[in-house]
């Protein structure tokens, strides 16, 4: 895993930006994040339930004073909530929403590691197949013959969107 001399970027290694990634699981599946939007990971645990929030919503905890919304990955991917046990953390990224930076936990059942994917083992991301809308992948990395989901955390954690389906969870009286 040494640096690559190659310092090109494709298309799809732009959108991901940095060549280092954070590694996790959610259920049998590797993801990855890109590393500058990871500012920690902390023990899951003492998350506030927040009411009429979309279910992928799992609430709020107090990070050193400020509220920090938890996101169930798995349940924003559409997939049942996460089952949370002791290897289960919450990765708390930065992403960037109307010039304003604001951070948000993901629930991931397991962190692995720290990986240098170069952009030339990364490809597009596929229309179809990873069980995750394609709009949430930012492209595939190829690690030791396996593929990694480079996840686009501004779209999966899109503010505006996750409002609106809070929105439409409270006409519906909480219900999705």
């Amino acid at each position: 895993m040494g640096e690559s001399s190659n310092r090109e970027r494709s298309p799809s290694a732009a959108t991901v930006g940095n060549q280092q990634y954070l590694t996790f699981q959610l259920a049998e599946e590797m993801f990855a994040v890109g590393i500058q939007q990871v500012r920690e990971i902390i023990e899951y645990g003492n998350v506030t339930t927040v009411p009429m929030m979309p279910r992928f919503v799992r609430g709020v905890i107090n990070l050193r004073g400020s509220v920090v919304p938890v996101i169930d990955l798995s349940a924003r991917f559409g997939r049942g909530s996460s089952e949370i046990h002791r290897r289960t953390c919450v990765v708390i990224v930065e992403i960037e929403h109307e010039g304003v930076q604001q951070e948000l936990g993901m629930i991931v059942d397991a962190v692995s590691e720290v990986l240098d994917i170069p952009p030339s083992e990364i490809e597009p991301a596929p229309a179809f197949g990873a069980r995750i809308r394609a709009d949430f992948i930012s492209g595939m990395g190829k690690v030791e013959g396996r593929f990694v989901i480079l996840i686009d955390v501004d779209k999966v954690l899109a503010v505006d969107e996750m409002a609106a389906l809070s929105d439409l969870a409270e006409r519906d009286g909480g219900r999705e």
